[in-house]
């Protein structure tokens, strides 16, 4: 069903910023900030369900299927070589 709303040009600027910054369509910002309006959509209870959702044996189960694999990014070793950029341009303040 196709919905027309009329909005101040400012409001529907700052609307297509931040719609653009959350990569996702001005409808579907406005469909998610409705939905979030009418408790269909509680930031809270989704991170409940995810918390919930990583417990199960199913989602652990995922994780089992690469142990013993390469991993694609090395965390470590890539945290000290921006850390070693960040000292040699800024005199080794960075830590």
């Amino acid at each position: 069903m196709a919905v027309s709303v009329r909005m101040d040009p400012l409001l529907e600027k700052e609307l297509e910023l931040a719609a653009r910054r959350q990569g996702i369509t001005k409808s579907q910002f406005i469909v998610d900030a409705v939905e979030r309006a009418l408790g269909r959509k509680n930031p809270y209870e989704l991170l409940m369900a995810l918390k919930l959702e990583e417990k199960s044996a199913e989602y652990k189960a995922v994780g089992k299927a690469f142990e013993g694999e390469e991993k694609p990014y090395d965390t470590s070793r890539s945290r000290a070589a921006i850390v070693k950029k960040l000292k040699a341009k800024h005199g080794g303040r960075a830590g």
